[in-house]
């Protein structure tokens, strides 16, 4: 049992360290509080069994780890937007050589048949 908790906490902890550091670090909170989870109960296992428990004192540590990384992302990365005049131009540019494409073409030389 303690052996499932431990591998479930290590792929948790190594996905919320992954997740941190991608633009979307926001999703980084939900495998990193369950790798907390996981390893709580890991270490728990292997304290009533008396095994060795530095894996889970890694497992803490890269959870916490991402748990800061991704609150820090969360509150000092600003979001950007761009102009959307820019946009509108060159929608407006597109839409206008689109139809002087359709202008050239001659339809009379396509016959159905």
């Amino acid at each position: 049992m303690k052996r499932l908790f431990t591998i479930l906490a290590i792929i948790m902890a190594v996905l919320a360290t992954i997740l941190s550091v991608l633009p979307l670090s926001n999703l980084a909170f939900f495998p990193a509080i369950a790798a907390l989870l996981f390893s709580a109960i890991a270490f728990y296992l292997s304290k009533k069994s008396g095994d060795p428990k530095k894996i889970i004192h890694f497992i803490f540590l890269l959870s916490i780890i991402s748990l800061i990384l991704s609150t820090y992302k969360a509150l000092f990365n600003e979001t950007k937007v761009a102009s959307t005049k820019e946009l509108k131009a060159k929608e407006k540019e597109s839409k206008e050589d689109a139809l002087e494409d359709l202008e050239e073409l001659d339809l009379d030389d396509i016959s159905i048949d």
